[in-house]
């Protein structure tokens, strides 16, 4: 992967891609839409399919030869040396129910590292973007994390703690680490890293994820002065389990790493 700042024609599609899925996702919201369960029985809508369909249209119209990643219609040129990952509503379940925390992502992969973020909330008219070798911003402004040395002051965010499995020990896991912080809460999907790059929260840990649901929030929360690995410490990419914890405080990776390995001691992520 390139050290150097990422190139402002990928900077500039990244904007056109948002630009794009905002008024699909605006013309959906809080209709009466039908509603299906993909394979693992997570709901997906017309909304989510269009969305993909016009970015991914956009790409293969600027950068022919850049591979695609998306979480509803699959993968082109996957080992390209560049590589787009699109989640293009990730918080299904709260663009369903009318709650506007969901949002678009649009990630760029070098090599297989996010170098390249968007997170988009399109109703309430938010984005955040990340990129390698730029400060993150929030609607074209710089925005850094907040200090929070001590977990016991910690905020954190978690989707739901019923997305963690009791299997391998996930849930125990996390229920050790969210006795350690001041204030646990809930819901906001990508919604949270957002909050966690603009100063509002100090941790977001999750498990499970997939590329699309983490490759774009990466860039962002770095790019904010914040730290996103895996449970074990270790920097993500496009290869990466999915278990995510991300702080805006780089002095909480050590202790939130350890009260995770204290709470799972039987495996490692």
């Amino acid at each position: 992967m390139t050290d150097q700042p990422i190139h402002q024609p990928y900077l500039d599609l990244a904007q056109r891609l948002a630009d794009a899925a905002r008024p699909i996702a605006r013309k959906y919201f809080r209709t009466k839409l039908t509603i299906d369960a993909k394979q693992d029985d997570s709901p997906v809508t017309i909304a989510d399919r269009e969305i993909e369909a016009e970015m991914r249209r956009i790409i293969e119209e600027t950068f022919p030869a850049h591979g695609i990643l998306g979480e509803e219609h699959g993968s082109v040129r996957e080992d390209a040396e560049w590589v787009w990952v699109l989640d293009p509503i990730d918080g299904t379940k709260s663009f369903i129910t009318g709650k506007p925390l969901f949002g678009t992502l649009i990630g760029l992969a070098h090599n297989g590292v996010p170098v390249l973020g968007v997170i988009d909330q399109p109703i309430i008219g938010e984005r955040w973007i990340g990129a390698q070798g730029h400060p993150t911003t929030f609607n074209g402004k710089p925005i850094e994390t907040r200090a929070c040395t001590d977990l016991g002051e910690a905020t954190m965010y978690t989707t739901s703690p019923h997305l963690f499995p009791t299997e391998g020990g996930f849930l125990n896991a996390y229920h050790y680490l969210e006795r350690t912080v001041k204030q646990p809460l809930f819901g906001c999907d990508c919604y949270a890293y957002g909050l966690l790059a603009s100063g509002f929260c100090d941790i977001v840990c999750e498990t499970g994820l997939n590329p699309y649901d983490f490759a774009a929030l990466i860039p962002v929360v770095a790019g904010a002065g914040g730290s996103i690995t895996d449970w074990n410490g270790e920097p993500l990419n496009l290869k990466s389990k999915g278990d995510v914890l991300a702080l805006g405080d780089k002095a909480l990776l050590e202790p939130a790493v350890e009260a995770l390995k204290a709470g799972r001691p039987i495996t490692k992520s």
